[in-house]
């Protein structure tokens, strides 16, 4: 009676953990008209993780740096931006994954212009999903007339990832081929490009030697650090990938 009880508890305890709400969506400025905004998801072997984007400001024009991780919060993203009398010009996600693209279907439903690169829409479109109305091939793009640059390093946590670059501020949108101070290892690897990771870092690195500050897809805002830990971390994969 007394084990049926203990496994009735966990049953219980479970469930409601199951349906207990995710935290809430937030946006909060980390330089002068550069936003940080930071969503959430339940995902299977790592719980409950947190995905950072951006939005970027100038001239009461507004740019999303990834959507967030659900069509609900891209709304509640929207709506942030028009609360303060801004005017949305445009998304751009940096590879496949649902926490980079999520609000792609309702940003095109709404006429408000997204961005992928050609690798990215084709991997979006075999996997049946919306598509940026916009696409771009080759190594760089350049959006809001020079205030975003999207650069393509090579693969790493995906073949299609892209870094963003806020050459005004010096911040570089690392996106998930960057990982955060915190992590021991490279998350999600189910479509990684690990033979190629950590000379992608490199050649962000190299491209962008005066970045003064990093944004990871996942965890906390960092420096320099942030690339070379990744890289490191990336490097020691390696072996584990060979056996």
């Amino acid at each position: 009676m007394r084990v049926f009880l203990v496994i009735f508890i966990l049953f219980i305890a479970g469930d409601l953990c199951a349906g207990e709400e995710l935290p809430g969506f937030s946006v909060e400025e980390i330089e002068k008209n550069v936003f940080l905004h930071r969503s959430y998801s339940q995902v299977n072997d790592f719980g409950l993780v947190s995905s950072n984007g951006l939005v970027v400001i100038e001239n009461k024009k507004a740019f999303i740096v990834d959507t967030p991780w659900s069509e609900k919060d891209t709304i509640n993203l929207v709506q942030w931006i028009e609360d303060r009398n801004l005017v949305l010009i445009g998304s751009i996600s940096t590879h496949s994954h649902e926490d980079r693209t999520a609000g792609i279907k309702w940003l095109n439903a709404h006429s408000i212009p997204t961005y992928a690169s050609a690798l990215t829409n084709e991997l979006l479109k075999k996997d049946n999903k919306e598509v940026a109305t916009k696409s771009f091939e080759g190594a760089e793009l350049m959006l809001a007339d020079g205030l975003i640059e999207a650069y393509y390093p090579g693969g790493g946590h995906t073949i299609d990832n892209i870094v963003v670059w806020l050459p005004k501020s010096q911040i570089l949108f690392g996106g998930c081929l960057v990982r955060s101070v915190d992590s021991t290892g490279l998350g999600y690897v189910g479509e990684a490009d690990i033979k190629n990771w950590s000379s992608s870092v490199e050649n962000v690195l190299s491209k962008y030697p005066e970045i003064k500050a990093v944004v990871p897809g996942h965890g906390k805002i960092g420096g320099l650090s942030l690339l070379t830990h990744t890289k490191k971390l990336a490097i020691s994969a390696l072996p584990k990938l060979s056996n």
